[in-house]
């Protein structure tokens, strides 16, 4: 029995890590969905985010305001940085990029990712700063199975996150606007849809979910540098690989598999082999199933 409660215990953790995944492949597949961009340089709006919740925590804690508002606040907070940061980095890296071989597109979303890790090294050094607790990490325990309040609201956080954008995507003028550009940019210009808005609009929402990512992330592992988001956005990037990049559920699905595989491999077989297994899976994926598992095999006219 205590086997099956250790076996529980490391579902819940690897549905937090996945959680934490996901809300990032959400914001992988907004971008390849609407404009069929890879934007390497997610990740590092992560730690963007990261670094305007470190620094704006103290302040909150310092105005004496209650603890879920200070927390409400600080995602906010990262929410809006991150999600003007993704307009701007649009508006200047990639909107001149247009129609541009798709080769150049990538070369210049890594060159973005290096800058901005650089930049905040430059601005902050290498070594990692400690993040303030804001949420209570005091287990909470039913039987043998524990789990945390940072957990409970991870997991919640990165549902809800889902459904919120799918029902944007469906129901508002703005997501048939990104469908429309998604499908076909100029016959979407000619119906009156201002691609030029919606790609904006699209940049910010994918970085938005970047910093609740980054703010959920690091109050699970407070800490926090300059490179923290290169390998969460690499893993984040699996994760919409596998579920189905440009499709929404296929990203929240990714993320849990992926969370769960990493978590799994880490208490069943070796820590030092969950990075390779969920790397393993990539290549097995792109072997069998490049769509993901919710993509579906569409023809092209040549």
């Amino acid at each position: 029995m205590d086997g099956l409660f250790v076996f529980i215990n490391q579902l819940i953790n690897g549905l937090q890590v996945g959680s934490i995944y996901a809300l990032v492949a959400l914001g992988y597949t907004m971008v390849y969905g609407i404009v069929n961009l890879i934007n390497f340089a997610h990740g590092d709006f992560i730690m963007v985010g990261a670094y305007l919740a470190l620094f704006s925590v103290p302040m909150l804690l310092g105005a004496g305001l209650p603890a879920i508002l200070v927390i409400v606040l600080v995602i906010v907070m990262s929410v809006i940085g991150c999600s003007l940061l993704g307009m701007a980095t649009e508006r200047i890296a990639y909107k001149p990029l247009r129609g541009s071989p798709s080769l150049s597109v990538l070369i210049t979303a890594i060159a973005v990712s290096l800058f901005l890790e650089n930049l905040f090294m430059i601005l902050f050094s290498s070594a990692s700063k400690p993040f303030p607790a804001i949420i209570s990490a005091n287990p909470i325990s039913i039987g043998k199975i524990q789990t945390n309040a940072v957990t409970i609201i991870t997991i919640a956080l990165s549902i809800v996150c889902m459904i919120c954008l799918q029902l944007f995507i469906k129901k508002t003028r703005m997501g048939k606007a990104m469908r429309a550009v998604s499908e076909d940019a100029g016959a979407a210009m000619l119906m009156g849809c201002n691609s030029n808005v919606t790609i904006s609009m699209t940049f910010a929402i994918g970085s938005g979910l970047a910093a609740v990512a980054a703010v959920m992330y690091c109050s699970a592992y407070p800490l926090v540098n300059p490179y923290m988001g290169s390998m969460l956005g690499l893993k984040a990037f699996i994760a919409a690989v596998l579920g189905g990049i440009g499709i929404i559920p296929g990203a929240m699905l990714g993320g849990f598999v992926i969370g769960l595989v990493e978590s799994l491999t880490k208490a069943y077989i070796s820590s030092y082999l969950a990075d390779a297994v969920v790397f393993g899976i990539l290549i097995v994926v792109l072997l069998v199933k490049p769509t993901g598992i919710l993509g579906k095999n569409v023809g092209e006219k040549v």
